[in-house]
C-alpha cells in the first residue's frame, strides 16, 4: 500500500502516484492530479526509503501512470479533465424537472439563480463567483463547457467528458478569475461563465441544463445563505422534488 504524502501544490494528504518522466526521473502526482518532483524538493520523497516500501527494492518500478493531457493559454498549461473527475456527478442525477436532474442529491441545500431584472449579466456573474470564492478555501476549480457545436468551449479539439443525456463537455481545472474571463457567450446569454463548475474538494457544484434559462447549484446550508444575501446574485431556495423553474422564466 502506498504510503500518504501531502502535495506541495494543493496541500492535500494523499496517496501519491509515481510517473516516468525523461526530464524529472522521480517524479510525483497527487489524486488531484498536481505533480512534483525530488528534485524539486532535495532530500524528499512521498517514501520513507525504497526498502520500506514493498516493490521498490532494487530497480523495479511500479508502471509507469498515463500523463493528464494538458493544453496551453495565458501563458500556463492547464490539466484538461477525465472522466474519473466527473464519475460523482454522471450517473447519479436524476430525469425530470427538479434541481436534481442538474445536481445530484449529495448536498445539504439547492437553489437557483440568474440575472435580476435591470442588471448585466457581467455584474451578475460577477457577484456569484466572488460569492463562492469567499467561502470556499483557496484550490483549483473544475470548469466544464458544454459543447452544442455553437458555443465557445475555450479548448476545441481537447478531451471531452459524458455527463446528463450524452452530452459533451469540456473539462478543464482552472480558478475563479478563469471562470469569469474565458470564454465569449453562453447558453443563457453574452456571459462568460462555464456551463458546470465546481471547486476541488466538491463541496458545491453549479450546473445550468441545455435547454434551462437559468443556473441551479447544490452546496451547504450556510454557503447558500451567504448567496440568497446578495440581491446581484437572485438566488432562491429549491427542494429537491420541486421544478427549479423560477418564477417568471420558461425552459426552451
Amino acid at each position: 500500500m502506498r504510503p500518504a504524502a501531502t502535495c506541495p501544490r494543493c496541500g492535500r494528504r494523499g496517496s501519491p502516484a509515481w510517473y516516468e518522466d525523461s526530464a524529472e526521473p522521480t517524479a510525483w502526482e497527487c489524486p488531484a492530479g498536481h505533480r512534483w518532483s525530488s528534485t524539486g524538493r532535495p532530500g524528499w520523497t512521498p517514501y520513507p526509503s525504497p526498502a520500506a516500501v514493498p516493490g521498490r527494492q532494487g530497480t523495479s518500478k511500479p508502471s509507469p501512470r498515463a500523463r493528464p493531457h494538458r493544453m496551453d493559454r495565458d501563458g500556463q498549461s492547464w490539466r484538461i479533465g477525465t472522466a474519473d473527475d466527473v464519475a460523482w456527478i454522471a450517473g447519479h442525477t436524476t430525469h425530470g424537472p427538479s434541481v436534481t436532474a442538474a445536481i445530484p442529491p449529495v448536498f445539504e441545500a439547492y437553489a437557483t439563480f440568474h440575472p435580476p431584472h435591470g442588471i448585466g449579466v457581467d455584474v451578475h456573474e460577477r457577484a456569484v463567483v466572488d460569492g463562492l470564492a469567499a467561502r470556499t478555501p483557496e484550490q483549483q476549480w473544475w470548469l466544464g463547457y458544454l459543447d452544442t457545436g455553437a458555443h465557445d468551449i475555450v479548448f476545441p479539439g481537447a478531451p471531452t467528458v459524458t455527463l446528463y443525456w450524452g452530452w459533451s463537455y469540456l473539462l478543464v481545472e482552472a480558478g475563479p478569475e478563469q471562470a469569469l474571463t474565458w470564454r465569449t457567450g453562453h447558453l443563457r446569454g453574452g456571459g462568460a461563465l462555464p456551463d458546470l463548475f465546481f471547486p476541488a474538494d466538491r463541496s458545491w457544484l453549479v450546473s445550468a441544463l441545455w435547454d434551462d434559462t437559468w443556473t441551479d447549484i447544490g452546496a451547504s446550508a450556510d454557503m447558500l445563505a451567504g448567496l440568497l444575501s446578495d440581491p446581484l446574485v437572485n438566488a432562491r431556495l429549491v427542494s429537491p422534488d420541486e421544478d427549479a423553474c423560477p418564477p417568471g422564466l420558461t425552459r426552451d
